[in-house]
């Protein structure tokens, strides 16, 4: 038997090159800390590919992402959480019910066990609720100073059901736009996180898994046209996104755009906008006209939804597409994609 089996207990402190070398520091890693807050059976049997048995949807939404955040850990949440959160986020945005993931780890030569142990169990706990599974994954490390700490890249697969279609492609003019509550606040949550940064703020990340809140919009039986998660570059450049794609003109307004104050007020401090700031747990919803307030009641019935609101409505069909803003006094501007990121490492 070999030696990471005689013990049930992860007992060093850093890691090690070792422990990704693929011998005995590396099963004892991966059993005794990654199979410790992620075990299943598919996952337990340790084969080089995860075998499932035939979707019962003929629709299959599958996603990758990567997650490079700094810090690792911020209020509200962690790069564990973040990586799972970003992950479901994607397929929900698809209409997908998350099934499966895989979690590759790219670690430092001498991370902190516990600090990795605390990042495995919030990304645990995120599963769990969830009802999704690690089923397959991968972990490297490299050299001291080669990286910072660690890098998390996960994919997903969900099941589409058939009448579902949700498609950038599908907005028209009058739908309505819709947002699940207030924003910026990832961003300004891992910024006031940063060393450099020399300031408190009670703002916390808003990083939440949304497809229980997807599930329930399409149970309430409106026509939802397209969802997208505003991550990097906030609702802006998905609002510019979603414009250039349905060849729309996309008009926002001001007072309806929920801000929090001490979000706003950060904001106007530092000198950045809102509506460019990452999110974690916010989706935009283009709805039928017909059908926005019945969505809209779905979505505050769900702990992730309970502040929705409109925020605006697709215009008109435009060979120049654009986002308009529609400020309180009643002026309006073009709401442009952004040059470079503000806030650099956020997701």
């Amino acid at each position: 038997m070999n030696d990471f089996n005689k013990t049930k207990e992860f007992t060093d402190r850093y890691i090690l090159l070792s422990h990704g070398d693929g011998g005995i520091k590396t099963g004892e890693l991966i059993n005794k800390l990654i199979i410790k807050h992620f075990g299943n059976k598919i996952l337990n049997s340790l084969e080089d590919s995860a075998v499932f048995n035939n979707f019962s949807h003929n629709k299959i939404a599958y996603t990758t992402d990567s997650f490079v955040v700094k810090p690792i850990f911020f209020p509200g949440g962690d790069i564990g959480k973040l990586s799972i959160c970003g992950t479901i986020n994607d397929l929900a945005c698809a209409g997908a019910a998350p099934i499966a993931l895989s979690m590759g780890l790219i670690l430092e030569e001498g991370f902190e066990i516990s600090h990795l142990e605390k990042i495995l169990k919030s990304a645990a706990d995120v599963l769990k609720e969830a009802g999704a599974f690690i089923v397959t994954g991968d972990t490297k490390v490299v050299e001291k100073n080669c990286m910072d700490k660690i890098f998390i890249n996960t994919s997903g697969i969900g099941c589409i059901s058939e009448n579902v279609n949700i498609s950038p492609e599908n907005i028209k003019p009058g739908d309505k736009v819709l947002i699940n509550g207030s924003i910026a606040e990832h961003g300004l949550a891992v910024l006031s996180s940063r060393p450099e940064f020399n300031f408190k703020t009670n703002i916390l990340s808003d990083c939440a898994p949304l497809y229980s809140l997807v599930r329930d919009m399409l149970n309430s039986a409106g026509k939802i046209h397209a969802l997208r998660d505003a991550t990097r570059g906030g609702i802006a450049t998905i609002l510019n996104e979603m414009s250039d794609i349905s060849k729309t003109r996309i008009d926002i307004y001001e007072d309806m755009l929920p801000v929090k104050k001490e979000t706003r007020g950060l904001c106007e401090f530092l000198g950045l906008d809102p509506l460019y700031i990452a999110n974690e747990g916010k989706i935009v919803v283009f709805a039928d006209p017909s059908d926005a307030d019945k969505i809209l009641s779905a979505m505050k019935k769900n702990k992730y939804g309970a502040q929705s609101c409109i925020i605006g409505e697709v215009s008109e069909n435009s060979e120049k597409s654009m986002v308009v803003y529609n400020t309180k006094i009643g002026t309006r501007r073009i709401i442009d994609r952004f040059y470079s990121e503000q806030l650099p490492r956020i997701c």
